[in-house]
């Protein structure tokens, strides 16, 4: 994932701003990490360079 994707990304529970924690980059890509939400406190992993949006209740 590139960083600048954090502008247009949203929470998608409640629409509000993410924050991004890098674990493991390659170059300009984050390839593990994780995205934060600002306003519920979900965390969102990223593994392989893509993030896992979906609500934690529907994920495996």
């Amino acid at each position: 994932m590139k960083p600048d994707l954090l502008e247009i990304l949203r929470c998608p529970l409640c629409r509000a701003e993410l924050t991004l924690t890098s674990r493991k980059t390659e170059g300009a890509e984050i390839v593990e990490g994780s995205l934060s939400c600002k306003k519920c406190h979900v965390e969102y992993p990223i593994s392989d360079g893509i993030p896992d949006l979906l609500p934690p209740d529907e994920r495996d």
